[in-house]
């Protein structure tokens, strides 16, 4: 299909080892706290709200760890092309690929919350020019489909 991506996401030590790489070029350091929170993140199959990561990093490292400082955390990660917000689940999901810039097309599972991400550069881009159409300025595109996957359609 034209302008769709295709990527082999990285996972583990690979994923981390990019993640790290794309956090030193955006100029910013990978401290203890940022790995935690992202291993934390990169555990979860599913978007994962701060909260969520708040609890795990906070039962991993024997104190409590703040959602404010969390959600600072996955600002950066956000701003660094480290993870995505979900917005409709006010949550967070890491980018299998960090150094590849991209608008996100996301599929959200209404049933399980499983949010499959996928990239087609035509679709954003017809949306990018229409924006430019309207005199807008779009700073980040995102889409979410809402409906339900292969697993919980069958299922029913």
């Amino acid at each position: 299909m034209a302008g769709h991506r295709h990527h082999h996401d990285l996972e583990g030590a690979a994923l981390r080892a990019a993640a790290q790489t794309a956090l030193d070029m955006h100029g910013e350091q990978w401290t203890a706290m940022r790995a935690a929170i992202y291993d934390a993140l990169a555990a979860q199959k599913r978007p994962t709200s701060a909260y969520d990561i708040a609890d795990s990093v906070s039962q991993a490292r024997g104190k409590r760890v703040a959602p404010n400082s969390v959600y600072r955390i996955l600002d950066l990660f956000v701003a660094s092309n480290l993870a995505t917000r979900v917005e409709s689940a006010n949550a967070y999901i890491v980018n299998a690929h960090p150094g590849c810039q991209h608008d996100c097309i996301f599929l959200v599972c209404t049933s399980c919350g499983v949010a499959l991400h996928t990239d087609d550069d035509t679709l954003t881009s017809a949306l990018r020019e229409r924006a430019a159409r309207e005199n807008f300025a779009p700073e980040r595109v995102v889409i979410e489909v809402q409906g339900r996957c292969g697993d919980c359609a069958t299922a029913s």
